[in-house]
């Protein structure tokens, strides 16, 4: 009795951990989208628009074995594992994007329509939750493809059905759309018969994995995750490949999901079909972990987030660039350039945020070569202005130097003054030598010409590094100097 209590409890425990996953099978999407977004991929594969990324984990690079591409709002950015990956903007209202074909055209408005179509799907499947958790019932898990983890939210009738009848009571309706906006979507590719090696599952025995066990980074809190997975099913290796992993076939893409830092609770592999897709909901992305298992035949997947881009957008970056820039004056008569103020915070504001346009738009831009000339030049311009801005900061940093060299300042005022712009120089030099020695990687220089990191004009060509106006590392030792 003790033994049958002790499996219920289990088997309950299971059942709950998981109920904020909904899984949806692909005869419930509209035939018409499908066909639209599978040629969107094809299409982009074609034009060699998936890169793999060279991310940074703790200081040392890596090539990621997904090829990807991030496309989404205009002007919006997305970080991964020390990685800023840059929207090719999809057709937006009041932009003016130039494609480098229609096709590449074509297939980001196909993706705007998949996008659109999972915010409705996961507005109602957010609804059906509250609704479920108002009656105090549980959803059902799923254990395989044909059981879904809330039946009451599957799609039963028509694939056509009219979605836009679907309503949202008006308190609601600011909570849920903040949380299903996706304002860019990560695409990725793989074909796992061309990876030299994959790592196994550790924990389950689940084969073969894709991507590692991982939380999606820089979401907005509480945002669901839409995945739209596309698998080119029908390999000869996939058909006649028996071996079975622990009750999953290896030939089939899958989904883990496992709670965070607890294999304990039994973990999930459900099975990825062409044209299926599955919805994170809620805090799922926060309480537990999920990986991609690899299948045997290449794979395409949509994955729609609400990227939080409190810091990620050019209207945020652009703001910070001319709140830095109030600081500067220049002279009616003789065009002389000063600083209104040389206030600790003040200089501290603007050095930050010269650090903050270079490290984290300028270098990480340029670092990824020509790639999303591939797509588009939409970038080219902010990029352009964005140089321009930080121009105007270096200048700002010299006329810090000059101030606290001419001692007009109190001894107190001076050395607070040159204490805190030491600390950001510092930092500026270290990430300077970082961004250089990336820049002369093996791993960088293993990259075709046109994915290798740009020595942009305004960045010396035999070391990557910027010019300035100044040493900085014998700024840094002079300035030691005068506050000791």
């Amino acid at each position: 009795m003790k033994r049958r209590a002790g499996e219920r409890e289990k088997e309950l425990k299971w059942k709950t951990k998981y109920s904020k996953l909904v899984f949806r099978k692909s005869d419930t999407v509209p035939e018409e989208l499908h066909q639209m977004v599978q040629e969107s991929f094809l299409t982009l594969r074609k034009h060699d628009c998936f890169f793999q990324d060279l991310v940074r984990i703790k200081g040392k690079d890596f090539f990621t074995p997904v090829s990807r591409i991030l496309i989404g709002n205009p002007g919006c950015t997305y970080k991964y594992l020390n990685t800023r990956l840059f929207t090719v903007p999809w057709p937006t209202e009041g932009y003016e994007i130039k494609y480098c074909s229609p096709q590449i055209h074509d297939a980001c408005k196909a993706l705007i329509k998949l996008n659109d179509y999972l915010h409705i799907e996961a507005v109602k499947a957010l609804q059906g939750q509250n609704l479920l958790e108002s009656k105090e019932t549980e959803d059902t898990p799923v254990t395989d493809r044909e059981q879904n983890f809330a039946t009451s939210l599957r799609e039963k009738g028509s694939v056509s059905q009219d979605q836009s009848s679907f309503c949202v009571p008006e308190d609601d309706f600011t909570s849920l759309n903040s949380r299903t906006s996706y304002n860019v979507t990560l695409l990725n590719y793989m074909d796992p018969l061309q990876m030299l090696y994959l790592k196994q599952e550790p924990y389950f025995g689940m084969g073969n994995m894709a991507v590692s066990w991982h939380h999606d980074e820089n979401l907005v809190e509480r945002s669901t995750v839409a995945v739209y997975s596309y698998s080119c099913e029908g390999s000869p290796v996939e058909e006649t490949y028996d071996q079975k992993l622990q009750g999953r076939d290896p030939a089939v893409w899958h989904v883990g999901l496992k709670v965070a830092w607890d294999i304990e609770t039994p973990g999930l592999a459900i099975p990825l079909h062409q044209g299926d897709f599955y919805l994170m909901l809620d805090d799922l992305n926060m309480t537990h972990q999920h990986c991609v298992l690899a299948g045997f035949s290449p794979r395409f997947s949509s994955t729609h987030r609400v990227a939080d881009c409190s810091r990620g957008t050019l209207e945020y970056i652009f703001g910070q660039c001319e709140l830095a820039l109030q600081n500067l004056q220049t002279d009616s008569n003789s065009g002389a350039l000063s600083l209104k103020s040389l206030e600790t915070a003040v200089v501290k504001q603007v050095e930050e945020i010269h650090n903050e346009v270079e490290f984290e738009w300028l270098r990480q831009f340029w670092f990824q070569g020509k790639r999303y000339l591939k797509c588009t030049d939409w970038w080219l311009k902010p990029m352009a202005k964005l140089e321009e801005y930080w121009r105007k900061m270096e200048t700002m940093s010299s006329l810090v130097l000059h101030e606290v060299r001419k001692k007009e300042q109190t001894e107190e005022q001076r050395n607070e003054t040159i204490s805190c712009f030491l600390l950001v120089l510092t930092e500026r030099q270290r990430l300077r030598k970082e961004w250089t020695a990336r820049c002369q990687s093996e791993a960088a220089e293993s990259l075709p010409e046109d994915q290798k990191p740009e020595c942009h004009p305004f960045w010396t060509n035999d070391e990557c590094n910027m010019p300035l106006p100044y040493d900085l590392e014998e700024v840094i030792a002079h300035l030691q100097n005068l506050v000791q």
